[in-house]
């Protein structure tokens, strides 16, 4: 089993608003997301949560995934990758952890990364556009123990940088896996980008 991770314990502090529960066409972004996951061959949701957590459960309570709470999210991302692991029965494979604040993956893209794991036993996979390497990432369990022992400054990218021979790099030339909506700013360029591929 691949169990999905998707962290959404952030403070939001640039935004001004609580980045998870930002429209999305008729949803919410984290909404879009969970379907856009659910609709993939990752397994098992489940949503990592922290500041705003009383007002985006009762949103998750609609879906059928699981939740945590990570009491240590002003530590930063890292620390909810940690309690998201805690939470991963022990007979998964792999991880794949989506960020709550980048635009909804396409599920063909999320397949086309569990493909590229299983076909190449890699233990770290994730896409690239223009050089760049985007989310989400998809982790081997056999990395788990080690994910404990990373630096928090650097997060996951230490573990690309210790086992560069284990990592792929699935290329993509969609700008999409690069965007983070951390702005108003953001928002407002994912949007027009979101409805734009609509049309």
């Amino acid at each position: 089993m691949i169990q999905a991770i998707i962290l959404a314990a952030g403070k939001s502090e640039r935004m001004g608003r609580v980045k998870s529960l930002l429209p999305w066409g008729k949803r919410t972004l984290i909404e879009a997301i969970i379907d856009r996951v659910a609709r993939s061959r990752a397994k098992e949701v489940l949503v990592v949560l922290g500041a705003a957590r009383e007002v985006i459960e009762p949103v998750m309570a609609k879906h059928d995934l699981r939740t945590v709470f990570n009491p240590d999210f002003a530590r930063g991302m890292l620390s909810s990758i940690h309690r998201g692991l805690e939470a991963v029965p022990h007979d998964a494979r792999a991880v794949f952890f989506f960020l709550g604040d980048q635009p909804p993956p396409h599920p063909g893209m999320i397949n086309r990364l569990i493909d590229a794991y299983e076909k190449t036993g890699k233990g770290i996979v994730l896409p690239v556009c223009g050089g760049r390497r985007g989310h989400p990432v998809l982790i081997d369990l056999k990395y788990r123990n080690e994910i404990r022992t990373l630096d928090p400054g650097i997060g996951l990218r230490q573990l690309m940088r210790d086992h560069p021979e284990d990592v792929l790099e699935v290329r993509t030339r969609s700008l999409w896996v690069l965007l983070d909506i951390d702005t108003p700013e953001d928002y407002e360029r994912a949007l027009a980008l979101w409805r734009r591929r609509r049309k």
